[in-house]
């Protein structure tokens, strides 16, 4: 499915026609307001990136607090959902990847307050957040306008490094950087993004940096103008490509994202797929007003300016 399709069924079956319901189905997070207090819910379970149980379940938390970061919003607690066959793992190894996951939410000052797990043939761990959100600053996927300046908060090809780790083609060792960008967390680049009155803004997740960005234009009379040369690509990652450890997902994303992408002549299909890759706790895609970039200047955040939204009718043009 596309980035939106399960949100789209959703409303299919039921129409979020609460006035309760600020931000409903297709946005990075739900946010209801219960009382005068606006609630920003969230979920997300991922399989393993890395090795380590400690740094996964650390990984896999942060990925989950993204979406509330996306929104705007300061994550407060959070239920742990995890798969695993009882056959294949140690208790010891839940415990670890928990105590990752704690350690994360701990830096967000967020809590665990429960959880539920299942057996599964494949390991998998994610959580189910809950945070709060101020009403009137509210960050949304949609809203970017002609004229703003697209910026990108952490560098890409998470997904093609994670699959050479598994393909024995690189070490934890080799990952060291792209660790440490999974391990960090969007709430300062959220912040910033409040600060600099973003337009819109989305997390870069699963569907790659050109899956996010379509779904940030999709529907409307603007399109992403995205300079490739700009974009901010980790370490190993182009040897990696030429080895072939592309994610079967970064396929997946480039042929659903095809007639809705127009690429330069000059544009490789190596990029193209690195533009696809799916990201693990990637980082921030916003938009803003140029005047308004001297809040990432001033601050001491990692960012890149990768583009510009133009007048158009929905779609990412890539130069």
């Amino acid at each position: 499915m596309g980035p939106s399709d399960l949100e789209e069924i959703i409303s299919d079956i039921q129409p979020c026609e609460s006035a309760s319901v600020l931000v409903g189905p297709g946005d990075d997070a739900g946010i209801y307001l219960l009382n005068d207090t606006a609630i920003v819910e969230t979920v997300d379970v991922i399989t393993p990136v890395v090795n380590d149980p400690f740094t996964f379940g650390a990984i896999s938390a942060n990925n989950s607090l993204s979406d509330v970061y996306a929104m705007g919003g300061k994550p407060i607690s959070a239920l742990a959902i995890a798969g695993f066959s009882s056959c294949d793992y140690e208790s010891s190894v839940f415990k670890e990847i928990l105590r990752g996951a704690v350690h994360s939410l701990n830096r967000a000052g967020a809590i665990l307050i429960g959880g539920h797990s299942f057996e599964d043939a494949e390991l998998k761990f994610g959580l189910s957040v809950t945070g709060v959100v101020n009403r009137e600053k509210i960050l949304r996927v949609s809203g970017a306008e002609e004229g703003d300046i697209i910026v990108i908060t952490k560098p890409i090809g998470i997904g093609i490094l994670t699959t050479s780790l598994k393909g024995e083609k690189l070490t934890d060792a080799d990952l060291k950087t792209a660790i440490g960008w999974m391990l960090t967390l969007n709430d300062k680049a959220s912040k910033l993004a409040l600060k600099a009155d973003a337009t819109a803004c989305t997390d870069i997740t699963g569907f790659g940096l050109l899956g996010h960005a379509y779904n940030m234009v999709k529907d409307s009379d603007i399109d992403f103008e995205i300079t490739m040369a700009n974009v901010p690509v980790l370490e190993h990652v182009h040897e990696m490509i030429d080895s072939g450890m592309i994610a079967e997902g970064a396929y997946n994303n480039l042929k659903f994202f095809a007639e809705k992408v127009e690429f330069s002549s000059y544009i490789t299909e190596e990029d193209r797929l690195l533009l696809s890759d799916p990201q693990t706790s990637g980082g921030l895609l916003i938009t803003l007003k140029e005047e308004n970039l001297k809040v990432f200047e001033e601050s001491d955040i990692f960012f890149s300016v990768i583009g510009r939204v133009i007048k158009g009718s929905g779609r990412i043009v890539v130069k």
